[in-house]
């Protein structure tokens, strides 16, 4: 069966459409600063701690 020239330019927008929603998707799913954002400050924290955990355990080392 051969295709028309509309249908096939129907069939490559509808492909278009499809792989525009699946990136939306992916950058969506993929998006770290969003995820992180609400969670910062914890983040914040639990790095200056490990930090300050890191600096006393050298000063210990030290004679």
């Amino acid at each position: 069966m051969k295709r028309t020239q509309e249908q096939i330019h129907d069939e490559i927008q509808a492909e278009r459409e499809q792989l525009a929603g699946a990136v939306a998707q992916l950058r969506e799913e993929t998006n770290v600063a969003a995820k992180l954002k609400p969670k910062l400050p914890f983040v914040a924290v639990g790095a200056a701690s490990i930090g300050l955990l890191r600096l006393l355990a050298r000063r210990r080392r030290r004679p």
